[in-house]
């Protein structure tokens, strides 16, 4: 028999920003127990996925997997690490284990899908720790974007590994726990086999900076402002959002909190105690009647999105809530990549309105949730790991931390989505390939990424769709003439005539010269239909559309 090994497998969130899912075991080989780390989502965009409500990771590999499966641990409540936790349970019904914050937003999400939040255990922050099967757990807290981020300090026979989850180095953090280098030491001192590190801001050189510096500046904006003030920012940023409400607060403006999102962290938060002193808040029947300047807004919807509360304020209405010409609009947030587009057109929405927009370009008004370089550094000498291995971020971020690793003195390992590691011994290798891709939440069902819905989503929409219909008797002589049906194509075309038109009498023209094989062939009579179609389209428009035939024949 083999020995007993301890295995590192990223299934989602090595090699992208979004996703996060990770798995450790140990054990004999291909018999090795297992533990969960984060289950979260990625967001869809209307180029590459459109239609999609929720991008999950493949859980595949964990279902034919399930019955080694001691639990799932999260790190925090961040929705690329909680998001697809309701949406995956049926399928793993593994026990789920989190601190307070993320145990309350873990619980609403299963709730949504009718699971009782005794799934969810509550785990306090270290030394506290959970012991399932061959792996004792505790919570290591960190600072981050959003109250009580931990990373996760995991005992096994072969050694200690740290998984890092999102963090940054902020000693003023406003919510949540400081960064403790002495605490993070002192979990150090027994010797780390493996840090399993967030990569996110690598290629930043500068220190990362504290939540606690915005204050001021943004006080000094909204105090400036002459009429309404509005704000938006990650709804899970609560530090954030309570400085935008104290800053408000202070220069004498009521607090209005518009969107569900926001709220429900807001509440999350002080149901927890993670949150305490937040400013008083108006609900929107009053903000809409009082003075615009006595008003400041804190919204959701600061990467676009279509159907949040920005984007129904850039648009027109919200709650009764109308924004006017000289009124503010704050962007406290970072663009996340990819959804630059959508960012842009409701600034630029509102800038039609006469609304003033500022955002995070010049650094005052937002800093970042992750560690820069310098921070990475700090954290690898602290711990001092015998192996760096790189997650969440990009192939380049990834690539980019194991070499900063390796340049120190450190074995820098880089590991993406579906490459297994052993981690056993001192010299970690690659103990075979699983495989992994995302899943795709459509509406209510739950569809592969290779099934070819989307794919041909978006066929659809770069070509254009015409649907045929003909009608043959009993003997398979043609009623009439096909006709068309167009959708998401010019009217006319390089001939100046109606393309409809056109195209039905090229189709006429095929059924009257097609032999009766043809016209007794399904198949052969579709696929001819289909290539004048295509054929006529192509010369008239310079396109070559998607066309369903539909032959109706009279028995």
């Amino acid at each position: 028999m083999s020995e007993n090994r301890l295995i590192y497998l990223p299934l989602g969130g090595a090699g992208e920003i979004g996703m996060n899912c990770y798995v450790y075991g140990y054990g004999k080989p291909g018999a090795e127990r297992l533990i969960v780390v984060d289950i979260g989502v990625a967001f869809p965009d209307m180029d590459s996925t459109p239609g999609v409500d929720l991008i999950l990771p493949d859980i595949t590999w964990l279902k034919k997997n399930k019955e080694r499966i001691e639990a799932l641990f999260i790190t925090h409540a961040h929705e690329d690490h909680v998001g697809a936790v309701g949406h995956t349970f049926d399928a793993l019904g593994m026990p789920i284990y989190a601190r307070a914050f993320t145990s309350n937003i873990a619980r609403g999400k299963l709730a949504e899908y009718g699971v009782e939040g005794k799934a969810v255990r509550t785990v306090s922050a270290w030394p506290q720790t959970v012991t399932v099967g061959p792996f004792t757990v505790g919570f290591l807290p960190i600072s981050h974007s959003i109250p009580e981020t931990s990373a996760l300090v995991i005992d096994t026979p072969a050694g200690r590994v740290i998984h890092s989850g999102d963090f940054k180095l902020d000693p003023t953090p406003l919510v949540g726990e400081p960064w403790d280098p002495a605490l993070w030491a002192e979990v150090s001192k027994p010797g780390v086999k493996a840090l399993i590190c967030d990569s996110t801001n690598v290629f930043s050189r500068h220190p990362g900076r504290s939540e606690k510096m915005l204050g001021p500046s943004i006080e000094k904006l909204v105090k400036e402002a002459k009429n309404m003030v509005v704000a938006t920012t990650f709804a899970s940023n609560v530090a954030r959002v309570k400085t935008l409400a104290e800053a408000g607060s202070r220069a004498g403006r009521s607090i209005c909190l518009l969107g569900r999102a926001m709220r429900r962290m807001i509440e999350a938060a002080v149901e927890t105690g993670v949150l305490k002193d937040f400013p008083k808040v108006i609900g929107p029947e009053d903000a809409a009647h009082m003075p615009r300047e006595d008003v400041m807004l804190l919204v959701t919807g600061s990467q676009g999105e279509r159907r949040a509360a920005s984007a129904q304020l850039a648009r027109g209405k919200y709650n009764g809530i109308e924004l006017k010409e000289g009124d503010l609009f704050l962007f406290s947030s970072k663009t996340i990549p990819g959804n630059e587009r959508d960012v842009i057109r409701i600034m630029n929405a509102l800038s039609e309105k006469g609304v003033d927009v500022v955002d995070e370009s010049m650094g005052d008004y937002h800093v970042s949730g992750h560690a820069n370089r310098p921070d990475l550094e700090t954290v690898h000498d602290i711990v001092q790991p015998q192996i760096v291995v790189p997650m969440h971020g990009e192939h380049r971020h990834l690539r980019e931390h194991a070499r900063i690793a390796t340049a120190r003195g450190r074995t820098g390992v880089l590991a993406v989505n579906g490459m297994m590691i052993d981690l056993s011994g001192n010299a970690p290798t690659v103990a075979e390939y699983i495989e992994t891709g995302r899943t795709y939440l459509d509406g209510s069902v739950q569809i592969g990424a290779m099934d070819g819905i989307v794919r041909d989503r978006i066929r659809l929409a770069l070509n254009g769709h015409v649907v045929v219909t003909v009608i043959l008797d009993e003997e398979d002589a043609p009623l009439g003439e096909p006709w068309c049906d167009l959708m998401g194509l010019p009217e006319t075309g390089r001939s100046h005539a109606p393309l409809v038109d056109i195209l039905e009498e090229d189709l006429a023209q095929f059924i009257a010269r097609a032999g009766d094989k043809t016209l007794k062939d399904d198949d052969k009579l579709e696929e001819g239909l289909r290539r004048v179609v295509r054929n006529t389209s192509l010369t008239e428009i310079g396109k070559k559309p998607e066309v369903t035939v539909v032959v109706s024949r009279l028995s």
